[in-house]
């Protein structure tokens, strides 16, 4: 009698459980991160970004299809669209916030080669600048010395004369890093007042340093030519699909979150000195504190809802088995944690995405990205979907 051997062979693992295999190796904490300092990454300070090893990671571990988009609806200062360049995708970024626009821009694409002599040039003709009217800008002399907002406004004055736009626009990218810095700010994640040793000098000094910096952070001329990205200042809400220029293979993102930091406070008077206006941007930036503590108070469902319109955004824009990342914490509102990651995964379910990996990360407890009087959170959420 013969005997036939049968052999059994584990059932095949679908492409779900094995991106969520691979997710799960990495240490998501990433607690010697420090590469981005010698970067360009490190140029103007930004709280609250994505360090850039996330991003990098997930393009690393998730690999789009080259053809494919790496999308970023809430870019900030451009972490995802540099690490999407660095690994030769072409991107595009969205966000409501005209200096993380602006950062964005600078860090994706090409500098003109003389913008360093630029600037030189601008700081030589702003000394030679009689009295200037001062911006009308509210509580400027509280928030700077007077003779800090002589300077300013005679470099702004230059800058704006500067005939090619490209070059233009690198010196208010420049001029933008240096003014938390010049002023009576404490910093970018302490909105008090306090006295500071700095002077109409000290303005002309930072600013060539800021250019000087930022010429020796250039990225590649090669890369951003075959990697563009393309930016969108624009509500995430009044995007069109049409607006994004090709197919999405990948998301990876940090959406702002109730009650965390807020932009346009910390950035309002970079904003009135390039020229924007920040109490537009308050008006619809999600989580700003004001929305939650003043007038009518916005409760969680709120976000649900919006990050509802984010997702149909998504899979409108997205093809089908592409994946997004969306890394935020939760929130502390009257006292109370709020459980962000529900409404998230809510508002993704609804618009047929699948989760398939979910993990929790440390953050760097010296990384200043909260008004810690109002949210020690200590940990973030991972979250990773299928389209």
């Amino acid at each position: 009698m013969a005997f036939t051997e049968t052999i059994i062979r584990p059932p095949k693992r679908n492409v779900a459980e094995k991106t969520a295999t691979k997710l799960g190796r990495i240490g998501w904490d990433f607690s010697d991160a420090n590469a981005s300092r010698r970067s360009i990454h490190a140029f103007h300070s930004y709280p609250a970004r994505f360090i850039p090893e996330i991003p990098r990671t997930v393009i690393r571990e998730l690999s789009p299809p080259r053809s494919t988009l790496v999308f970023d609806p809430f870019c900030g200062c451009g972490t995802t669209l540099v690490e999407a360049q660095q690994a030769g995708y072409a991107s595009v970024g969205i966000d409501l916030n005209p200096i993380g626009c602006l950062i964005s821009r600078i860090k994706t694409t090409p500098l003109p080669p003389d913008f360093v002599d630029a600037a030189n040039h601008c700081i030589a003709d702003a000394r030679e600048c009689g009295p200037l009217p001062l911006p009308d800008i509210p509580n400027l002399l509280h928030w700077f010395r007077a003779d800090v907002c002589e300077s300013l406004a005679a470099l702004r004055v230059t800058i704006r004369n500067v005939g090619d736009s490209a070059t233009r626009q690198v010196l208010e990218a420049v001029l933008s890093s240096i003014i938390v810095r010049v002023s009576n700010q404490d910093s970018d994640t302490r909105y008090a007042a306090v006295t500071k040793d700095v002077s109409g000098e000290t303005v002309f000094d930072a600013f060539a340093e800021s250019a000087q910096t930022l010429a020796a952070l250039t990225v590649t001329l090669p890369t951003l030519l075959e990697a563009p990205a393309t930016i969108i200042n624009q509500n995430v809400f009044d995007v069109q699909p049409s607006d994004i220029p090709g197919d999405v293979g990948l998301v990876v993102t940090s959406p702002p979150y109730p009650n965390a930091y807020e932009y346009w406070l910390y950035h309002k008077y970079r904003m009135w000195w390039l020229g924007y206006d920040p109490l537009a941007v308050k008006s619809r930036e999600i989580g700003a504190r004001a929305h939650f503590f003043s007038g009518r108070r916005r409760e969680k469902e709120d976000f649900h809802v919006q990050m509802a319109g984010v997702f149909k955004l998504l899979a409108e824009v997205m093809r089908e088995g592409a994946h997004c990342c969306f890394v935020m914490g939760d929130s502390k509102i009257y006292g109370q944690i709020v459980d962000n990651a529900t409404p998230l995964l809510k508002a993704a379910a609804q618009h047929g995405f699948k989760l398939v990996f979910k993990s929790d990360r440390g953050i760097n407890p010296h990384r200043k990205s909260f008004n810690l009087h109002h949210a020690r959170i200590k940990r973030e959420h991972v979250l990773v979907w299928e389209r």
